[in-house]
């Protein structure tokens, strides 16, 4: 029981995560809450307004287990097909509960943070910071190539680049095409970008599945009428059986 719930847990966090990136549809209507409005309609009040999110939540929630109750999830994450068939999976619940992929996450998140910030400068360290802590790598250096790429154009322009500056940003854009094409990035390309990351994220949850199996495995040997008992091997587990 306690590997089903650690599962159910982990597979079902997506809708949780999702529904936090509060959607067009809760965003006015949460506002006008926000700020008291006196005329809002009674329907978006209170306890009717917090009903109403918490129905998609829980409809979200349904959506979602009801896909992964049908479909065989096998825990092998060193298993480059075990991982492309659960990023199918998840790609699917995602679909069918209305959810966010990791890169539109990450999109509604820089789109969010950085709307009210003026400057190039504060724009690049809050997209370094957003990177951080979504636990992204910056592999191919590319930070360090666009902080470089900004200071030529400031040092050009002999002032801090505003946002708003039409010349100067469409000069920093030049700088950035170039750093694209240097380390060969294309527009075209990130539809295999996203996928590559979603393959990443489906790897480490299965790490993680991986690891809560084996320690439910290893409570449930230290007790008595499981002593004597074989653990079977994570990888034939099938967790609809514990759903």
């Amino acid at each position: 029981m306690a590997f089903a719930t650690r599962f159910l847990s982990r597979s079902t966090r997506q809708v949780y995560s999702g529904q936090s990136i509060v959607r067009s549809e809760y965003a006015i209507p949460a506002r006008s809450f926000a700020k008291g409005a006196g005329n809002a309609p009674t329907a978006l009040k209170g306890d009717e307004m917090l009903k109403g999110i918490f129905l998609e939540v829980k409809k979200k929630f349904e959506t979602a287990l009801g896909i992964i109750r049908t479909e065989k999830i096998t825990i092998d994450p060193d298993n480059p097909a075990a991982v492309a068939e659960y990023a199918k999976v998840m790609k699917t619940v995602r679909e069918k509960a209305d959810l966010f992929s990791e890169s539109q996450r990450i999109k509604y998140t820089i789109e969010t943070r950085t709307q009210d910030i003026p400057d190039a400068r504060s724009y690049l360290l809050a997209l370094k910071d957003i990177r951080v802590k979504r636990g992204l790598i910056d592999e191919l250096g590319a930070e360090a190539m666009m902080i470089d790429a900004l200071d030529k154009v400031e040092k050009e322009l002999k002032k801090p680049l505003l946002r708003n500056d039409k010349k100067g940003m469409a000069l920093l854009k030049a700088e950035f095409d170039k750093i694209n094409q240097k380390l060969g990035i294309r527009k075209e390309d990130l539809p295999k970008y996203e996928e590559q990351l979603e393959l990443k994220i489906a790897k480490a949850q299965l790490e993680e599945l991986k690891k809560d199996a084996l320690e439910a495995m290893e409570t449930q040997k230290k007790r008595e009428e499981f002593k004597d008992e074989e653990m079977p091997d994570v990888k034939s587990l099938d967790i609809r059986n514990f759903i």
